[in-house]
């Protein structure tokens, strides 16, 4: 049997996988629940299964697809950066980060970006490749391991890691459908939040699933000539285009959207760029956060916004009926802040 990754296969798949080992039909659950509930990396670790089967199972699969290369927690233990590598030596971060209520992991979906944001470090090392399904899960699974150690459970998943999870949407969609079942890792839909630049057919695609998961698209503004420098991939599916297809999610979820805009001192942060923005968002269910851009290396023409900058965008946006957070970005100080992930694909150089 050719060496696959565990959490690569779908119950049925499993299912098919024991049963050309002559294992019984309840064998499934017993090794789908090790894997999602207890969580184990072993197979040896799985006691339920008579040692046989386990060494057969681990001579064709491998239970946890990646490694812990690197981590390093903020000041305050509330937020912690992993560094993750892949059997290939591809690595990628995941940042997870506790509040008093709940535990989120902030996951990646692709080794690198090919969108190329200015803001975000990621693009600067360029597009490697997408990540599997299973590996995707295994970052998730990975967080909840560590919670457990710590007395926490994990509560929330955002994909605003890594790479724009609708350009690899099919490993996203089933890693959450994985996550999702309830035979086990059983996390709710509402759990999950799918952050997008503004990928048009994906959003569309998202709207059609059955798992109906939370929408967050990264505006940051709200003009089609400003956003094609500050997000690229608006060249290809420009404002309209975008707000229609969160338009045509809104009628198919009934799910508020978050937007989110990153601020940039004298780039997007004046008052007629809050204006614009309030003005493409009229009539549309939503949040929006604010984020004032996060320093990073290489970049030294994007400078955070200043508070009072902030602060004015957001009265602006509020006083045009449209709900408006200022976020505080969790991790700037380890490098784990919005935009700030930038694990270097295998080779390469800062």
């Amino acid at each position: 049997m050719t060496q696959r990754a565990l959490l690569d296969l779908s119950y049925e798949d499993l299912a098919r996988v024991l049963a050309q080992l002559g294992a019984p039909g309840y064998r499934t659950a017993q090794v789908w629940r090790a894997a999602y509930v207890e969580l184990v990396t072993d197979f040896d670790a799985i006691t339920t299964l008579p040692s046989d089967l386990r060494a057969r199972l681990a001579a064709g699969l491998s239970v946890a697809p990646l490694a812990t290369v690197d981590a390093v927690s903020s000041p305050d233990g509330h937020t912690r950066k992993s560094v993750l590598e892949y059997a290939d030596g591809e690595t990628v971060e995941v940042v997870t980060m506790e509040y008093p209520e709940r535990a989120t992991v902030c996951v990646s979906s692709q080794v690198g970006c090919a969108v190329g944001c200015p803001f975000c470090a990621t693009g600067q090392s360029g597009f490697v490749r997408d990540l599997a399904t299973g590996e995707i899960a295994a970052q998730v699974l990975h967080a909840a391991r560590e919670l457990r150690g710590r007395g926490r459970r994990l509560s929330n998943v955002v994909f605003m890691g890594m790479g724009e999870p609708l350009l690899n949407a099919d490993a996203v969609l089933k890693a959450i459908h994985r996550l999702n079942d309830p035979r086990g890792f059983g996390l709710g839909a509402r759990a999950f939040t799918v952050s997008t630049a503004g990928v048009v057919p994906g959003i569309e695609r998202l709207a059609r699933d059955p798992v109906q998961v939370n929408l967050a698209v990264s505006l940051h503004a709200g003009e089609d000539g400003l956003r094609n420098a500050l997000v690229p991939l608006n060249r290809k599916y420009p404002l309209d285009a975008l707000l229609d297809a969160c338009r045509h999610y809104l009628a198919a979820t009934h799910r508020r959207i978050t937007f989110e805009i990153v601020l940039a001192a004298g780039t997007n942060d004046r008052p007629h760029h809050a204006r614009a923005v309030a003005e493409r968002l009229s009539g549309i269910l939503c949040h929006v956060n604010l984020i004032a851009a996060n320093p990073i290396q290489g970049k030294r023409d994007l400078r955070p916004s200043p508070p009072a900058a902030v602060r004015d965008f957001a009265a602006i946006l509020e006083a045009a009926g449209i709900p408006t957070t200022v976020r505080d970005s969790r991790g700037a100080e380890i490098a784990a802040g919005c935009g700030q992930l930038r694990a270097r694909p295998r080779g390469r150089e800062p």
